[in-house]
């Protein structure tokens, strides 16, 4: 009997084994399938399986349709990926390098590049991934021309772009325009994911490194690492017109990306401004910001619209470490009266650390024009050698709630805090004339290594009961 058992247990356990073996086999089967190879050493009149490749991205782009894997080996490949064709839901077209190997698309043959101008164009496609790869080297000297590591536009949707590594895209024209990764919904996109993405060493003129412009409904920009360009990190645009309708970027997230060193200072087309942001809206909506951290830009954080009359509204930025930038930590506001202004949004659970580096009066955080009904609550802020926690020099500040803050208190250091163009030397007097932070504490909030910038605080921190 107990023989006669495990002799039929071993049956049916190797039954298992053989069709689990056997649906294996068959999952590789189809991913082979559904696969194109490219590889340097391919040939277009090939069948397009990994041994025997084809030599182009441009035929791999043409014959992949829904479903389809464009599977790129090591190598470097001197042409642009124009995306040919869409996928569809559930079988979306992929553009992906090969296990670890390093696939690089270059632009050093575009020397006499016009206009729009990308390594990657997705123009008008659906259910397009890009991923795992290297996008580099890409120049132009003409001020029409745009240079763009990847390019998305027209009505595309459902587009992910992750794991690339994008730099050297430059302009060297005084007044030129240069983008890393750019989304520009001419017409109405939806569902755009920027993921895990480093974008570096950028020459950008008036551009930014990553963008999202016009008329945009869902996405999620999420940790990229963006660094070393001399303009605006990542930037949501509404209001330049764009799209013919609903012109500008909503219903999205910033979230856990790593954003430095951004300035405009000694690029031709500003000159000797600070004013790069780390992570810029200009003229967005129902955004979230949280969780990033962003230091040694210009500007670490900023929300409005440059646009008279438009708002960036309803921007939650909250949970954000933001450091040693070189104007402002947090601003909102247009920088003068012929701009728009920021309504209806919530800074908060911040840490805003020794900002304004370069002691140009923006403080930790920066009011300017036209801020409407705006929530301020739960941040510690450290002030730099300028001692200015909050700056505010304009008097178009209505509605705006500012409590249960945390400014971090000195020995032999006194704080300065100005309010509708009124500067205030002690903390007691701004409460007083103000109205603000009756509820915040001027204190020291008790880091675990504020030099190593941990900003965990010490278990007995004062901090802990106002902004938990």
């Amino acid at each position: 009997m107990k023989i006669s058992f495990f002799i039929s247990a071993a049956v049916v356990l190797t039954a298992v084994i053989i069709a689990l073996t056997y649906d294996k086999t068959a999952a590789n089967e189809q991913d082979s399938v559904n696969c194109l190879y490219v590889s340097p050493d391919g040939n277009d009149q090939n069948e397009g399986t990994k041994t025997k490749p084809f030599r182009t991205l441009a035929h791999a782009a043409k014959e992949a349709v829904a479903g389809t894997t464009v599977i790129i080996r090591e190598g470097t490949y001197d042409e642009p990926l124009d995306v040919k064709h869409s996928g569809a839901d559930g079988k979306p077209i992929t553009f992906r390098n090969y296990q670890d190997e390093k696939a690089v698309i270059t632009g050093k043959s575009m020397t006499s590049a016009e206009y729009e101008t990308p390594l990657i164009r997705i123009d008008n496609k659906h259910y397009i991934t890009i991923s795992g790869l290297t996008i580099e080297n890409l120049s132009v000297s003409s001020e029409e021309a745009t240079a763009m590591g990847i390019y998305v536009t027209g009505s595309s949707s459902h587009i992910t772009i992750k794991d690339n590594h994008v730099r050297n895209i430059k302009t060297t024209a005084d007044e030129g325009n240069a983008h890393g990764i750019a989304v520009y919904g001419t017409g109405s996109m939806k569902d755009i994911k920027i993921t895990d993405n480093t974008v570096e060493k950028l020459t950008l003129g008036a551009s930014e490194a990553v963008v999202l412009n016009g008329n945009i409904d869902g996405f999620t920009v999420a940790g990229n690492l963006v660094r070393d360009n001399n303009n605006i990190g990542i930037d949501l645009i509404g209001y330049e017109g764009t799209a013919d309708q609903n012109d500008y970027v909503r219903n999205g997230v910033v979230e856990n990306n790593t954003v430095y060193h951004h300035s405009t200072f000694g690029n031709p087309a500003y000159g000797d401004e600070y004013s790069a942001g780390g992570i810029y809206v200009d003229g967005g909506r129902n955004i979230d910001i949280r969780k990033n951290t962003v230091y040694r830009n210009d500007i670490g954080i900023e929300a409005t619209s440059e646009h008279k009359g438009k708002y960036a509204e309803d921007i939650k930025i909250t949970d954000n470490k933001v450091y040693q930038n070189a104007y402002t930590g947090i601003s909102i506001g247009g920088y003068d009266k012929e701009r728009g202004g920021t309504i209806g949004s919530v800074i908060a659970h911040n840490i805003i650390f020794r900002n304004d580096t370069k002691e140009l009066y923006g403080g930790q955080l920066l009011l300017q024009h036209d801020t409407k009904n705006n929530v301020i609550e739960k941040n510690i802020m450290t002030a730099s050698d300028s001692r200015l926690f909050i700056a505010n020099d304009f008097k178009t500040n209505e509605g705006n709630t500012v409590n249960h803050n945390v400014y971090h208190k000195e020995a032999g250091q006194d704080g300065l805090w100005m309010w509708k163009k009124t500067e205030y030397d002690s903390f007691s007097s701004y409460q007083k004339a103000t109205k603000n932070d009756v509820g915040s504490i001027y204190a020291d909030p008790m880091y675990r290594d504020e030099e190593s910038f941990d900003f965990t605080l010490d278990p007995d921190s004062p901090a802990r009961p106002i902004i938990e």
